[in-house]
Protein backbone atom coordinates (compact mmCIF):
# COMPACT_ATOMS: atom_id res chain seq x y z
CA UNK A 1 0.00 0.00 0.00
CA UNK A 2 2.84 2.13 0.02
CA UNK A 3 4.47 1.59 -3.48
CA UNK A 4 2.89 5.11 -4.73
CA UNK A 5 3.66 7.40 -1.74
CA UNK A 6 6.12 9.96 -2.31
CA UNK A 7 9.77 9.10 -1.84
CA UNK A 8 11.77 11.36 0.21
CA UNK A 9 15.21 11.96 -0.67
CA UNK A 10 18.00 9.85 1.54
CA UNK A 11 19.60 12.58 2.80
CA UNK A 12 16.66 14.03 4.30
CA UNK A 13 15.85 10.29 5.58
CA UNK A 14 19.27 9.62 7.08
CA UNK A 15 18.55 13.23 9.07
CA UNK A 16 15.15 12.70 10.39
CA UNK A 17 16.78 9.75 11.64
CA UNK A 18 19.56 10.65 13.31
CA UNK A 19 17.14 13.37 14.93
CA UNK A 20 15.07 10.68 16.10
CA UNK A 21 18.08 9.01 17.26
CA UNK A 22 19.43 11.68 19.36
CA UNK A 23 15.85 12.72 21.13
CA UNK A 24 14.86 8.90 21.84
CA UNK A 25 19.03 8.67 23.80
CA UNK A 26 18.64 12.37 25.56
CA UNK A 27 14.97 10.94 26.62
CA UNK A 28 16.40 7.58 27.63
CA UNK A 29 18.94 9.60 29.98
CA UNK A 30 16.48 11.87 31.18
CA UNK A 31 14.48 8.89 32.62
CA UNK A 32 17.24 6.90 33.40
CA UNK A 33 17.34 7.96 37.09
CA UNK A 34 19.30 5.26 39.05
CA UNK A 35 19.51 4.82 42.31
CA UNK A 36 22.92 3.29 42.94
CA UNK A 37 23.80 6.47 41.17
CA UNK A 38 21.61 9.03 43.76
CA UNK A 39 23.62 7.52 46.67
CA UNK A 40 26.94 8.75 45.93
CA UNK A 41 27.97 12.42 46.70
CA UNK A 42 29.85 14.58 44.00
CA UNK A 43 33.03 13.45 45.65
CA UNK A 44 32.56 10.06 45.34
CA UNK A 45 31.47 8.96 48.90
CA UNK A 46 28.91 6.70 49.66
CA UNK A 47 26.08 9.29 51.32
CA UNK A 48 25.13 9.10 54.95
CA UNK A 49 22.32 6.11 55.43
CA UNK A 50 23.07 4.54 52.11
CA UNK A 51 21.83 0.96 52.35
CA UNK A 52 25.04 -0.20 50.62
CA UNK A 53 27.65 1.48 52.23
CA UNK A 54 30.45 0.03 53.90
CA UNK A 55 28.30 1.44 57.17
CA UNK A 56 25.42 0.20 56.67
CA UNK A 57 26.55 -3.35 55.70
CA UNK A 58 28.81 -4.22 58.28
CA UNK A 59 25.51 -3.94 60.29
CA UNK A 60 24.27 -7.37 59.01
CA UNK A 61 27.59 -9.07 60.64
CA UNK A 62 27.70 -8.79 64.12
CA UNK A 63 31.28 -8.79 65.44
CA UNK A 64 32.93 -7.30 62.64
CA UNK A 65 33.98 -3.84 61.56
CA UNK A 66 35.06 -1.90 58.90
CA UNK A 67 39.07 -1.11 58.91
CA UNK A 68 41.17 1.47 56.27
CA UNK A 69 45.12 1.63 56.14
CA UNK A 70 47.66 2.91 54.00
CA UNK A 71 50.10 0.04 52.72
CA UNK A 72 52.36 0.86 49.84
CA UNK A 73 51.20 4.01 49.17
CA UNK A 74 47.61 3.24 48.92
CA UNK A 75 44.77 3.26 51.29
CA UNK A 76 43.10 0.25 51.86
CA UNK A 77 39.36 -1.02 53.08
CA UNK A 78 39.02 -4.05 54.94
CA UNK A 79 36.57 -5.84 57.00
CA UNK A 80 37.54 -7.60 60.37
CA UNK A 81 36.58 -9.91 62.73
CA UNK A 82 36.68 -13.01 64.47
CA UNK A 83 40.05 -14.66 66.61
CA UNK A 84 42.55 -17.02 65.78
CA UNK A 85 45.41 -17.07 63.05
CA UNK A 86 44.92 -14.44 60.44
CA UNK A 87 42.65 -15.46 57.45
CA UNK A 88 43.36 -12.95 54.79
CA UNK A 89 40.28 -13.13 51.88
CA UNK A 90 40.29 -11.46 48.51
CA UNK A 91 37.54 -10.87 46.39
CA UNK A 92 37.05 -10.79 43.23
CA UNK A 93 35.42 -8.88 39.53
CA UNK A 94 33.29 -7.50 39.94
CA UNK A 95 32.04 -7.86 43.50
CA UNK A 96 33.16 -6.78 46.79
CA UNK A 97 34.15 -7.48 50.14
CA UNK A 98 30.42 -8.12 50.54
CA UNK A 99 30.67 -11.66 48.60
CA UNK A 100 32.62 -13.48 51.61
CA UNK A 101 29.71 -12.26 53.58
CA UNK A 102 27.81 -15.39 53.96
CA UNK A 103 31.19 -17.28 55.02
CA UNK A 104 32.50 -14.67 57.59
CA UNK A 105 30.54 -15.15 60.65
CA UNK A 106 31.62 -19.37 60.53
CA UNK A 107 35.03 -18.29 59.47
CA UNK A 108 35.42 -16.04 62.18
CA UNK A 109 35.03 -18.56 65.06
CA UNK A 110 38.43 -20.42 64.07
CA UNK A 111 40.00 -17.10 62.48
CA UNK A 112 40.58 -13.68 62.47
CA UNK A 113 39.27 -12.71 59.27
CA UNK A 114 40.13 -10.18 57.17
CA UNK A 115 38.36 -9.18 53.77
CA UNK A 116 40.00 -7.34 52.13
CA UNK A 117 39.08 -4.57 48.90
CA UNK A 118 42.22 -4.32 47.02
CA UNK A 119 44.21 -1.70 44.87
CA UNK A 120 41.29 -0.38 42.40
CA UNK A 121 37.91 -1.99 45.22
CA UNK A 122 35.13 -0.96 46.50
CA UNK A 123 36.17 1.82 49.50
CA UNK A 124 39.75 1.47 48.63
CA UNK A 125 42.20 3.44 46.80
CA UNK A 126 41.78 3.52 43.00
CA UNK A 127 45.60 5.05 41.49
CA UNK A 128 46.37 5.25 37.94
CA UNK A 129 49.02 2.62 38.36
CA UNK A 130 50.45 -0.70 40.29
CA UNK A 131 47.48 -2.47 39.13
CA UNK A 132 50.01 -5.68 38.14
CA UNK A 133 49.55 -8.28 40.44
CA UNK A 134 53.65 -8.53 41.83
CA UNK A 135 52.53 -4.88 42.91
CA UNK A 136 49.18 -5.92 44.35
CA UNK A 137 50.62 -8.95 46.33
CA UNK A 138 53.26 -6.22 47.81
CA UNK A 139 49.93 -4.16 49.16
CA UNK A 140 48.51 -7.37 51.10
CA UNK A 141 52.10 -7.63 52.20
CA UNK A 142 52.55 -4.37 53.70
CA UNK A 143 48.81 -4.58 55.29
CA UNK A 144 49.40 -8.04 56.89
CA UNK A 145 52.39 -6.21 58.21
CA UNK A 146 51.03 -3.41 59.77
CA UNK A 147 47.88 -4.97 61.00
CA UNK A 148 51.10 -7.26 63.23
CA UNK A 149 51.27 -9.96 60.90
CA UNK A 150 54.49 -12.26 60.38
CA UNK A 151 52.63 -14.97 58.31
CA UNK A 152 49.09 -15.04 56.92
CA UNK A 153 46.61 -18.06 55.10
CA UNK A 154 45.21 -16.58 52.33
CA UNK A 155 42.41 -17.27 49.74
CA UNK A 156 41.42 -15.31 46.79
CA UNK A 157 38.53 -15.80 44.40
CA UNK A 158 39.01 -14.53 40.66
CA UNK A 159 40.85 -11.29 40.55
CA UNK A 160 41.70 -11.72 44.13
CA UNK A 161 43.25 -15.47 43.15
CA UNK A 162 45.30 -14.08 40.94
CA UNK A 163 46.81 -11.75 43.86
CA UNK A 164 46.38 -14.62 46.01
CA UNK A 165 49.23 -16.80 44.18
CA UNK A 166 51.20 -13.58 43.49
CA UNK A 167 51.52 -13.30 47.23
CA UNK A 168 52.56 -16.73 47.96
CA UNK A 169 55.13 -17.00 44.97
CA UNK A 170 56.95 -13.73 46.18
CA UNK A 171 56.46 -13.99 50.02
CA UNK A 172 56.76 -17.51 50.80
CA UNK A 173 58.22 -16.97 54.03
CA UNK A 174 54.80 -15.06 55.38
CA UNK A 175 52.33 -17.19 53.73
CA UNK A 176 51.37 -20.16 55.45
CA UNK A 177 48.79 -21.80 52.88
CA UNK A 178 47.19 -20.33 49.84
CA UNK A 179 43.37 -21.44 48.29
CA UNK A 180 42.53 -20.01 44.65
CA UNK A 181 39.02 -20.09 43.83
CA UNK A 182 37.64 -20.58 40.53
CA UNK A 183 40.52 -18.53 38.54
CA UNK A 184 44.25 -19.17 38.23
CA UNK A 185 47.13 -16.89 38.05
CA UNK A 186 47.42 -14.72 34.50
CA UNK A 187 49.16 -17.46 32.61
CA UNK A 188 50.29 -18.78 28.67
CA UNK A 189 46.81 -20.54 28.10
CA UNK A 190 45.42 -16.82 28.57
CA UNK A 191 46.97 -15.82 25.28
CA UNK A 192 45.29 -19.07 23.69
CA UNK A 193 41.15 -17.85 24.63
CA UNK A 194 39.99 -17.99 21.07
CA UNK A 195 38.39 -14.59 19.52
CA UNK A 196 35.30 -16.24 18.52
CA UNK A 197 33.37 -18.47 21.21
CA UNK A 198 33.48 -22.25 20.83
CA UNK A 199 30.35 -23.89 20.53
CA UNK A 200 28.25 -24.78 23.34
CA UNK A 201 29.25 -21.65 25.86
CA UNK A 202 25.72 -19.88 25.54
CA UNK A 203 23.88 -22.94 25.92
CA UNK A 204 21.84 -21.96 28.63
CA UNK A 205 20.05 -25.40 29.28
CA UNK A 206 23.69 -26.91 30.08
CA UNK A 207 24.37 -25.47 33.18
CA UNK A 208 28.38 -26.85 32.70
CA UNK A 209 28.90 -25.40 29.88
CA UNK A 210 32.11 -24.19 29.21
CA UNK A 211 32.36 -20.16 29.52
CA UNK A 212 33.41 -17.57 26.90
CA UNK A 213 35.56 -14.75 28.58
CA UNK A 214 34.82 -11.95 26.38
CA UNK A 215 35.76 -9.61 28.96
CA UNK A 216 39.19 -10.30 29.22
CA UNK A 217 39.34 -8.43 26.15
CA UNK A 218 36.86 -5.96 26.65
CA UNK A 219 38.06 -4.46 29.90
CA UNK A 220 41.67 -3.83 28.25
CA UNK A 221 40.75 -1.48 25.51
CA UNK A 222 41.33 2.43 27.12
CA UNK A 223 38.31 4.12 27.98
CA UNK A 224 35.42 2.12 26.12
CA UNK A 225 33.42 0.46 29.10
CA UNK A 226 34.00 3.44 31.05
CA UNK A 227 32.26 5.42 28.74
CA UNK A 228 29.65 2.63 27.60
CA UNK A 229 28.54 1.12 30.77
CA UNK A 230 26.55 4.34 32.10
CA UNK A 231 23.59 4.14 34.52
CA UNK A 232 20.87 1.36 33.28
CA UNK A 233 23.98 -0.16 30.44
CA UNK A 234 26.41 -0.65 33.89
CA UNK A 235 23.17 -2.82 35.56
CA UNK A 236 22.22 -5.07 31.50
CA UNK A 237 25.82 -5.60 31.15
CA UNK A 238 27.10 -6.89 34.65
CA UNK A 239 23.72 -8.79 35.02
CA UNK A 240 24.05 -10.86 32.28
CA UNK A 241 27.87 -11.42 33.69
CA UNK A 242 26.20 -12.64 36.80
CA UNK A 243 23.82 -14.60 35.43
CA UNK A 244 26.36 -16.40 32.76
CA UNK A 245 28.67 -17.21 35.29
CA UNK A 246 26.10 -18.83 37.73
CA UNK A 247 25.47 -22.43 37.73
CA UNK A 248 21.58 -21.11 37.81
CA UNK A 249 20.68 -17.39 36.96
CA UNK A 250 19.38 -16.74 40.38
CA UNK A 251 23.25 -18.02 42.01
CA UNK A 252 23.45 -13.91 43.18
CA UNK A 253 20.44 -12.68 45.07
CA UNK A 254 19.09 -9.18 44.13
CA UNK A 255 20.69 -7.42 46.85
CA UNK A 256 23.53 -8.39 46.19
CA UNK A 257 23.99 -7.66 42.38
CA UNK A 258 22.77 -4.09 43.50
CA UNK A 259 25.23 -4.37 46.35
CA UNK A 260 28.22 -4.88 43.67
CA UNK A 261 26.71 -2.61 40.93
CA UNK A 262 26.12 0.29 43.37
CA UNK A 263 30.67 -0.02 44.11
CA UNK A 264 30.94 -0.35 40.28
CA UNK A 265 29.07 2.50 39.82
CA UNK A 266 31.37 4.43 41.94
CA UNK A 267 33.37 7.40 39.79
CA UNK A 268 36.70 5.53 38.47
CA UNK A 269 35.56 1.90 39.54
CA UNK A 270 35.19 0.85 36.38
CA UNK A 271 38.81 2.43 35.18
CA UNK A 272 40.39 0.52 37.95
CA UNK A 273 38.88 -2.69 37.77
CA UNK A 274 40.13 -2.87 34.39
CA UNK A 275 43.54 -2.10 35.19
CA UNK A 276 42.96 -5.16 36.70
CA UNK A 277 42.93 -7.23 33.02
CA UNK A 278 45.42 -4.49 31.30
CA UNK A 279 48.09 -5.97 33.45
CA UNK A 280 47.62 -9.49 32.30
CA UNK A 281 49.89 -9.48 30.01
CA UNK A 282 52.70 -8.16 32.16
CA UNK A 283 51.33 -10.84 34.74
CA UNK A 284 52.11 -13.57 32.50
CA UNK A 285 55.80 -12.42 32.10
CA UNK A 286 55.98 -11.98 35.72
CA UNK A 287 54.76 -15.50 36.48
CA UNK A 288 57.78 -17.39 34.42
CA UNK A 289 60.57 -15.94 37.22
CA UNK A 290 58.07 -17.48 39.87
CA UNK A 291 59.58 -20.89 41.19
CA UNK A 292 56.83 -23.28 41.78
CA UNK A 293 55.16 -22.89 44.98
CA UNK A 294 56.84 -24.11 48.13
CA UNK A 295 53.25 -23.81 50.50
CA UNK A 296 50.50 -25.81 50.48
CA UNK A 297 47.88 -24.49 47.81
CA UNK A 298 44.49 -25.92 47.21
CA UNK A 299 42.34 -24.97 44.26
CA UNK A 300 38.77 -24.69 44.20
CA UNK A 301 36.34 -24.82 41.13
CA UNK A 302 33.35 -24.72 39.86
CA UNK A 303 31.60 -27.03 37.44
CA UNK A 304 33.20 -24.77 34.41
CA UNK A 305 36.27 -23.60 36.34
CA UNK A 306 37.99 -26.11 37.77
CA UNK A 307 39.69 -27.42 34.92
CA UNK A 308 42.26 -24.56 33.75
CA UNK A 309 42.25 -24.02 37.94
CA UNK A 310 43.72 -27.78 38.37
CA UNK A 311 46.42 -27.53 35.15
CA UNK A 312 47.54 -24.29 36.69
CA UNK A 313 48.14 -25.68 40.01
CA UNK A 314 49.36 -29.00 38.78
CA UNK A 315 52.13 -27.36 37.10
CA UNK A 316 52.43 -24.16 39.39
CA UNK A 317 51.85 -25.72 43.00
CA UNK A 318 53.55 -29.66 43.88
CA UNK A 319 51.87 -29.19 46.97
CA UNK A 320 48.04 -28.95 46.04
CA UNK A 321 45.17 -30.61 45.46
CA UNK A 322 42.06 -29.15 43.31
CA UNK A 323 38.31 -29.49 44.07
CA UNK A 324 35.36 -29.43 42.55
CA UNK A 325 32.38 -28.37 43.90
CA UNK A 326 29.38 -30.24 42.29
CA UNK A 327 26.32 -27.65 40.68
CA UNK A 328 28.39 -24.75 41.60
CA UNK A 329 29.38 -22.23 39.63
CA UNK A 330 31.89 -19.15 39.75
CA UNK A 331 30.26 -17.69 42.46
CA UNK A 332 31.12 -19.81 44.87
CA UNK A 333 30.88 -18.10 48.34
CA UNK A 334 27.40 -17.16 47.48
CA UNK A 335 26.44 -19.84 45.94
CA UNK A 336 27.80 -22.65 47.97
CA UNK A 337 29.48 -21.18 51.19
CA UNK A 338 29.18 -24.05 53.18
CA UNK A 339 30.84 -26.49 51.26
CA UNK A 340 33.58 -23.44 50.64
CA UNK A 341 33.78 -23.49 54.46
CA UNK A 342 34.33 -27.04 54.95
CA UNK A 343 37.45 -27.03 52.57
CA UNK A 344 38.62 -24.11 54.50
CA UNK A 345 38.18 -25.20 57.52
CA UNK A 346 39.81 -29.07 56.20
CA UNK A 347 42.55 -27.27 54.67
CA UNK A 348 43.76 -24.10 57.17
CA UNK A 349 43.56 -26.71 60.40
Amino acid sequence: MFGNQLRWPAKCVAILLITALMLLSACARAADVNPKKMAITTAGEPMHGNAYSDEELIKELPGFKNGYMEANGVKLHYVEGGKGEPLFLLPGWPVTWYSFSKMMPELAKYYHVYVVEYRGMGSSDKPQSGYDKKTMAKDIYELAKALGHKSINIAGHDIGATIAYAYAANYPQATKKVVLMDASHPNDNFLKIPILPPPGVYDESNPERAKFYWWFAVNTIPGLSEQMLQGKQLDLVYNWIYDYMGYTKDALSKKEREVYLAAYSQPDALRAGNEWYKSFRDDIETLKTYKPLSVPALGIGGVSGYGMLEQFLKEHAPNSKTVKLEKTGHWIMEENPQAAIKLFREFFR
